[in-house]
């Protein structure tokens, strides 16, 4: 049973979610907020598993509130239910610790799909947003350093960036890489620094679509 708590200032949609849910054993609503020191104030009392909530929301705002979950609660999972899909809002939640993002114009059954993969340890975001970041890292212009071949162009990567670099491509944050390596966060933020000078990357995009174009990670 995946117990699991509300979190949005629109109550219809709120009482929608709990509609939808009501019907789906494994799944059991716990609780409901309406903003996230709502949210945080009732979490203390409350056993859950996971916390689906909206990003744009009076006073503390997704960000926040998450930031303040994975502080105080660091085994609850925070899902994204939102309407906003621009690929800055996907990437910052996830790199903060979010176990998944999933926009509100999801069906009922992807829904529930999402939540259990959730609750077994994987990590999702909707299609539509996947395709989307797939498209723009396409089309992605990079400046690339020249060379005379392959294992040339990125002879300078250590062995440890390399495995760093294997686990962005997979989409782990920079906590979970650590926790991966046995290292600490720090260690993996300058690895991952180095990655982004080295390859002449300007972001992760950048820098994940380098990796693929040369047979780094698959």
């Amino acid at each position: 049973m995946i117990n699991l708590i509300i979190t949005d200032d629109h109550k219809i949609v709120r009482d929608g979610l709990k509609a939808l849910l009501q019907d789906h054993g494994a799944v059991r609503v716990v609780g409901e907020a309406a903003s996230g020191s709502e949210l945080l104030d009732i979490l203390p009392g409350v056993e859950a598993d996971i916390v689906l909530m909206d990003l744009s929301m009076p006073g503390m705002d997704g960000f926040d509130t998450a930031t303040q979950i994975f502080n105080r609660y660091p085994e609850l999972k925070v899902v994204v239910l939102s309407m906003l899909s621009h690929e800055k809002y996907v990437q910052r939640m996830m790199e903060l610790g979010a176990s998944g993002y999933i926009l509100k114009n999801a069906g009922k059954d992807e829904l529930h799909c999402a939540l259990q993969l959730i609750a077994h340890g994987c990590r999702y975001i909707s299609p539509e947003v996947t395709l989307e970041l797939l498209r723009k890292i396409k089309q992605l212009p990079i400046e690339l350093p020249s060379s005379n071949g392959n294992e040339e162009e990125h002879r300078e990567l250590s062995k440890r960036e390399l495995e760093v670099l294997s686990l962005i491509g997979e989409g782990f944050t920079n906590a979970e890489i650590a926790d991966k390596l046995f290292t600490s966060k720090r260690t993996v933020e300058t690895h991952r620094q180095n990655l982004l000078d080295k390859t002449k990357a300007r972001n992760t995009a950048a820098l994940i679509k380098y990796a693929l174009q040369r047979g780094l990670i698959s």
